[in-house]
């Protein structure tokens, strides 16, 4: 039950059953992205007294005399600190400071009960325990049904950081956490735990990256591809979908080769759309040869398409798709990109994409070009 009344300057914010596991529940204020498990041992590390664990920033870890079960549990916020209960029978207090702005109570495996709207700054945690003893005793009594043995009381006011303390002991189940607590190593120094997380940042920075190129590899046939052919750009992409090895292969080719490919590929698409022996185009196909200029009407790519489309003398001929799941393609608007890609600056690239536009304008018989290309240009 939550409760946002209370006297004045205070605010009891839950009073009810809180249902915990493994005899423990939190609250945390760390923002989502830096949470992580909640360590037993850390919590607690150079502290006097075992019930409520502060030694991590920005989060508590609380320990139940009943392991598994529904127990009491009121929740108070004060602007200055309460008097002290004498008829709670253990007691500690702790030092606390959100990380965030959102504090909130925390239950085993399940997600917040309350949230306490506490302010970014130094506060003093009392937790009080009833009936520890008598929880343990009655565990099974307690999970066939029967009320809560023990009762619990968390309060917080803003106060300066001072060390923990037992302000109450009685129950065994209580001392038996308290010399639990004391005999545990002292805890680590601001500058170990920064190198600490330091070092679970790289670690985690490590495997994302591994990750990474793992599934970089798979998109590449299992291998990784180098930085020219990575970063390339153009239709490699869909170069590789249709072989993967083939980038590779024309990668390791070197410049020279990659050119020679590019241009011979343009030769392909356009001798397979009947466009090579078209009069005005032949000549386009030959300054690509040489290294020319395109003429005039070449000029753009835009420019191109009204001529190739409009002139009689341009075939029109239709292809299905690469993977032959549609057809209707014109073949003829297939091939022309391909003349415009082989002049391409990047001979990878030129290449590259000039190798697909042939394979578009082949459709699904496009691996029969992969297989003249390799044999003529010695490509694994």
């Amino acid at each position: 039950m939550r409760l946002d009344g209370g006297g004045a300057g205070m605010r009891t914010v839950y009073c009810g059953e809180l249902f915990v596991s493994y005899g423990q529940f939190y609250v945390e204020s760390r923002p989502e992205e830096e949470e992580n498990h909640i360590d037993l041992s850390e919590s607690f590390a150079g502290q006097a007294g075992g019930l409520c664990g502060a030694a991590v920033p920005g989060c508590l870890f609380l320990i139940t005399g009943l392991h598994t079960g529904e127990v009491g549990l009121t929740v108070e916020v004060y602007d200055t600190a309460p008097p002290l209960d004498d008829s709670w029978e253990d007691v500690v207090e702790v030092a606390f400071r959100p990380a965030s702005g959102s504090t909130v109570v925390l239950p085993w495996g399940d997600g917040p009960l309350v949230s306490l709207d506490l302010p970014v700054t130094d506060h003093r945690v009392r937790y009080c325990g009833r009936d520890m003893d008598r929880a343990r005793e009655e565990e099974l009594a307690i999970l066939s049904g029967e009320a809560a043995a023990d009762q619990y009381l968390l309060q917080f006011w803003p106060a300066a950081p001072r060390p923990d303390e037992i302000v109450k002991r009685t129950a065994g189940a209580a001392e038996y956490w308290h010399q639990w607590a004391r005999a545990l190593p002292p805890p680590p120094s601001p500058e170990e735990r920064a190198e600490a997380q330091r070092l679970r940042a790289a670690e985690q920075s490590r495997a994302e990256e591994a990750e990474q190129r793992r599934l970089e590899a798979l998109e590449w046939g299992g291998r990784l591809p180098s930085r020219a052919l990575r970063d390339v750009g153009g239709n490699v992409a869909g170069l590789r979908d249709l072989d993967c090895d083939l980038p590779h292969a024309v990668d390791a080719a070197g410049p020279a080769a990659q050119r020679s490919i590019a241009r011979w590929a343009a030769h392909r698409a356009y001798a397979e759309a009947g466009l090579d022996n078209v009069d005005w185009i032949a000549p386009a196909l030959q300054a690509m040869d040489l290294g020319h200029e395109l003429p005039a009407q070449f000029d753009e790519l835009r420019h191109s398409w009204d001529r190739f489309f409009d002139d009689p003398a341009v075939p029109h001929t239709l292809v299905d798709s690469t993977d032959g799941s549609r057809g209707g393609f014109l073949k003829q608007a297939m091939a022309v990109p391909a003349l415009f890609d082989a002049m391409e600056p990047v001979p990878l690239r030129a290449a590259l994409d000039a190798l697909f536009a042939a394979a578009a304008t082949y459709g699904s018989d496009y691996p029969r070009l992969f297989d003249e290309v390799r044999r003529r240009f010695s490509l694994p």
